[in-house]
């Protein structure tokens, strides 16, 4: 049973300078909530109430975030902003945040390893923390991950299909389809050139893995830029045993370059009611070579 979640947020956010100067890019807002606050919600939303964030220097805001702020809490009751109030409300009380730091940017296999003694002998969730990935069913994108390990209690990685020409961006896996939209992983490729692609799945930001992946992340060398990398620590786990790929239900949104970000709050805009009535009439007065506010 997965009851823990490891959200790695400990990078730099460069590609976001100066905005990430002096925030993490993980609270760069997605609308009017920031994106962290998703990811972590995704978990909670999948069952798992023991979440640890790994962290770096400038990152004290995310635990800030995710801390009762007693002072703005009484401002709102005393001004009645109710509204307000219940937006900013704590997460479930059963629901635990724990803080780790990773002092070295050493790559994402490293800051997963800094997760080994919180989890344990336990299988548990990874979400990066400047992903959303929206779901088109009632269960979250980690939920449906979690379905198919119950199932397998074995690896399971998220997939998404990409246009072929985009594979070399990103830990492509090849392999199998066992039944409706999970695969039986037999390698992956970080980055493959196109020719070379074993498929046009690639790696989707969330996983749920074992406790072995630790043992093979110790075996892992660093490489470009002194990093040690996850989907190396994945291809050295899958040949010793079983790892399986889902390709699930929805849509991810990478908010860590700018324009993405700036589409993904596009969109999002247009799902709220009170921000879409004026949203739309003003993209169509864009599109239409207007410029007026």
């Amino acid at each position: 049973m997965v009851k823990k979640a490891v959200i790695p947020a400990a990078g730099y956010g460069t590609r976001f300078l100066p905005a990430t100067k002096a925030q993490p890019k993980e609270m760069l807002p997605l609308v009017d909530k920031p994106v962290i606050q998703y990811v972590v919600e995704e978990a909670v939303e999948s069952g798992i109430k023991d979440i640890l964030l790994i962290i770096g220097r400038g990152k004290r805001t995310l635990e800030e975030h995710f801390s009762k702020n007693y002072e703005l809490e009484e401002q709102l009751r005393k001004s009645r902003k109710f509204t307000e109030l219940e937006i900013i409300k704590d997460l479930p009380k059963d629901v635990w945040i724990h803080f780790v730091w990773q002092h070295e940017q050493k790559g994402l296999g490293d800051a997963v390893k800094c997760a080994r003694n919180h989890v344990g002998n336990e299988p548990f969730a990874v979400l990066l923390g400047d992903t959303v990935l929206e779901s088109y069913t009632d269960t979250p994108v980690t939920g449906q991950l979690i379905d198919v390990y119950n199932q397998f209690e074995e690896a399971v990685l998220a997939l998404e299909e990409v246009p072929k020409e985009k594979v070399s961006r990103y830990g492509v896996i090849g392999g199998e389809e066992l039944e409706e939209r999970i695969y039986s992983i037999q390698r992956l490729v970080e980055k493959p050139d196109i020719d070379t692609a074993p498929s046009n799945l690639v790696i989707a930001s969330r996983y749920i893995l074992p406790p072995e992946i630790f043992s093979a992340l110790d075996m892992v060398q660093p490489g470009k830029g002194g990093e040690i990398q996850l989907t190396d620590a994945l291809h050295l786990l899958v040949q010793d045993r079983n790892m399986y790929g889902y390709h699930f239900i929805g849509r991810r949104h990478d908010l860590g370059n700018k324009l993405d970000w700036l589409k993904t709050n596009i969109l999002y805009g247009l799902k709220r009611e009170d921000i879409s009535e004026g949203l739309v009439p003003w993209l169509r007065q864009v599109l239409d070579g207007e410029t007026s506010h």
